[in-house]
């Protein structure tokens, strides 16, 4: 009998989580989705994994049988699949680096510029993700590294740097009250629906919510979107607003939309991340090092959103 390695995953994060909302969260699927998986795996196991009660999901002792024994498997399975992906790309020389929207803004062509200054006869192959992802196919093992926005779910399993930060604006329809104003107060923004990522995002949606400082103001949610185009007719249409790195302003200008910049609001990080097991991967961290050589935004122009600046990066790796 084969069982795909996804319902397995699924089945050790509830195992794990207790419940199958934080679950669902941490694996970036919604509840129902979840639900189906775990029943399909308990009828091609023929064996009940669960007792569900409303404290949450409590392994039965089939249950706890997998359990003991799926991490070990997984984590073989998973470098078994790293060990034969690495391989490929060695034969083509190439490396596979996921991304989210505009990946480093303009600073991504120098940083593959520099990297096959490193590597000479390797290519580079940029793997966009959408905001489902927020770790842009890294912590599937889909990519061998990411460009992404920090803080992401999952992040601190990874290693990560932090390449630049830049400050948050606001994207508005272009009609809007506010849309008049050079600088909006971010209490201000308090009362309007915002368009989210999907709630299975945690951090990542939380994040562009600036969920964490609204001093417990609720947030109302006017739309749910994954990708930059959908994003943008959104908010374009008047469903609300969002927050956006100020580099949007120029990879994503669009009619109906406008930007401006932000008070009261921290900044947006953009950083490069990859797997534990590759910090002694040769390519891997020329690829690394060649993101943390690249020079990134003056502080001036990190606060009008535009340029990339002189200075050089001096990103900090965070530890797993």
């Amino acid at each position: 009998m084969d069982v795909d390695t996804r319902l397995l995953r699924y089945f050790l994060a509830v195992a794990e989580e207790g419940t199958l909302t934080r679950a669902a969260e941490r694996l970036f699927v919604s509840q129902p989705t979840l639900t189906k998986q775990i029943r399909q795996l308990e009828t091609l196991l023929g064996a009940r994994l669960f007792s569900r009660s409303r404290a949450g999901m409590a392994l039965t002792e089939p249950g706890r049988a997998l359990a003991a024994r799926l991490p070990a498997l997984l984590t073989a399975w998973d470098q078994v699949l790293r060990e034969t992906r690495r391989a490929a790309g060695r034969a083509a020389r190439s490396l596979r680096v996921g991304f989210m929207a505009s990946a480093a803004n303009e600073a991504t062509p120098r940083i593959i510029a520099d990297f096959t200054r490193r590597r000479p006869g390797w290519r580079v192959e940029m793997r966009q993700a959408g905001w489902s992802d927020p770790s842009a196919g890294l912590a599937d093992g889909d990519v061998d590294v990411a460009l992404l926005r920090l803080p992401f779910p999952g992040q601190d399993a990874l290693r990560t740097a932090v390449l630049f930060t830049e400050p948050r604006w606001v994207a508005l329809p272009e009609g809007h009250p506010l849309a008049v104003r050079d600088v909006i107060p971010f209490r201000d923004l308090w009362d309007e629906p915002f368009v989210a990522a999907p709630p299975e995002t945690g951090r990542w949606r939380d994040h562009w919510l600036a969920a964490d400082e609204r001093d417990g103001h609720p947030i109302r949610v006017g739309a749910v979107t994954d990708q930059p185009d959908d994003w943008l007719s959104a908010i374009a249409n008047g469903y609300g607003i969002a927050l956006a790195p100020a580099s949007a302003a120029r990879f994503y200008a669009r009619p109906g939309v406008t930007y401006r910049p932000v008070s009261g609001v921290s900044s947006s990080r953009v950083g490069v991340a990859w797997a534990v097991a590759d910090d002694t991967a040769p390519v891997v961290q020329d690829f690394v090092h060649a993101c943390l050589a690249s020079p990134r935004p003056t502080e001036t122009e990190a606060e009008t959103g535009t340029g990339t600046g002189t200075g050089t990066g001096t990103g900090t790796e965070a530890t797993a």
